[in-house]
């Protein structure tokens, strides 16, 4: 609080999450949102080639475009509300450059998650949730509280991991639920994918930005 107003912080976690609601709110507004998950959304039959969209995104980049739409308001809400949580977190740790890059990166292994599972998937796949679900798994590693579950302290760290994973793809499931989303898909491989990719970014990243400590 300085000057009697509130200052938000200007993170790189602030500020992916300015631009995603943003651009959630511009497109509902202007009632967009359906063409946008068509436009903007990652179909995995689109990097197989059976599907062709001129007016839509570059298939590459819809990892990254997709993160930009989402399904309904509640589940933009529960994206930010973890990305928030976890991410401003992760950021005080690892830094704003290599936040962005779990990010980025665990949108990319979401998607080819994805693809993998469902390579002539038609339905777009929208939200920034596997993206999310990279600062998940940093998160994870960083502030987990290590319940003591088997002896083996490698093991323990991997299961308490694990059921935050499992607690995450049971709340956007939910989500999708109570939202009756339709449509477009919430998808369970693109979440243990990018899962996986922010659990093995994090220690080098760690050890990166602490290299000279």
């Amino acid at each position: 609080m300085a000057g009697g107003q509130l200052r938000i912080p200007r993170t790189a976690t602030v500020w992916i999450a300015i631009v995603t609601g943003v651009f959630w709110l511009l497109a509902y507004v202007v009632g967009l949102s359906d063409q946008a998950a068509v436009a903007l959304g990652f179909i995995p039959d689109r990097w197989s080639g059976a599907v062709l969209l001129s007016s839509a995104a570059p298939a590459f980049l819809t990892p990254l475009t997709a993160t930009l739409v989402h399904a309904g308001f509640l589940h933009l809400a529960l994206n930010l509300i973890i990305l928030l949580w976890c991410g401003t977190a992760v950021e005080r740790v690892l830094g704003a450059g290599p936040l962005v890059l779990i990010y980025a990166v665990s949108a990319y292994v979401a998607a080819v998650a994805q693809w993998l599972v469902e390579p002539f998937a038609q339905v777009p796949m929208v939200g920034a949730s596997g993206a999310i679900s990279g600062i998940i798994g940093a998160f994870a590693l960083s502030f987990g509280q290590q319940k003591q579950i088997v002896a083996s302290a490698s093991l323990n760290r991997a299961l308490n991991a694990m059921w935050l994973l499992a607690a995450w793809i049971v709340l956007q499931l939910l989500t999708g639920t109570v939202a009756g989303m339709q449509g477009v898909l919430l998808a369970t491989p693109a979440h243990v994918g990018g899962f996986l990719a922010g659990l093995a970014l994090q220690r080098p990243l760690l050890m990166w930005r602490y290299r000279s400590a």
